[in-house]
């Protein structure tokens, strides 16, 4: 059972030890599960989503995998092909700060997509971005190994797992 993030918030919003920061409302769920998170693996890049099939590709573990794309609107960094790649190697979901695409196959995988917005456009294939390191966007400071729990209502991070 997925941890809402209301319920979250009521919990531990004056827990230090949480450290529970909300994610500003920026990002819209595409993926068929609306309600998702796991241990975070970030990943910081650039219209170039060759990393991000890579780490999809390998065992998800129920994690989520937090890509900061820069905010780009020019191209999509994830489609259903990696969703589903993401989904049959047991990743939880994705937190896309950029753009998504194939929206209506999203909505049918069992695999939780939250991002900026569509866009048709395929990314660039350099390889090029860097794994496990601090990434901020939606005024977030987020790390690998924090815990990111998302829903209807919005994305919160905690530095350790929470329980209710």
């Amino acid at each position: 059972m997925a941890l809402l993030t209301t319920d979250l918030c009521d919990a531990y919003a004056d827990e230090p030890g949480a450290q529970l920061r909300a994610m500003n409302p920026m990002l819209i769920g595409y993926g068929g599960r609306a309600r998702f998170g796991g241990p975070v693996t970030t990943l910081k890049l650039f219209e170039d989503n060759v990393r991000v099939r890579e780490l999809l590709s390998a065992p998800g573990d129920g994690g989520v995998l937090v890509v900061d794309g820069g905010g780009s609107m020019r191209c999509a960094l994830l489609g259903d092909r990696l969703a589903e790649l993401g989904r049959e190697n047991g990743w939880s979901g994705a937190i896309i700060y950029g753009c998504v695409r194939d929206s209506a196959e999203l909505a049918q995988i069992d695999f939780g997509v939250q991002a900026l917005n569509t866009h048709p456009l395929k990314s660039q294939k350099k390889g090029l971005g860097e794994r496990d390191v601090s990434v901020t966007f939606a005024g977030v400071t987020i790390q690998s190994g924090d815990w990111l729990y998302a829903d209807e209502d919005g994305v919160v991070v905690a530095s350790r797992e929470l329980t209710l």
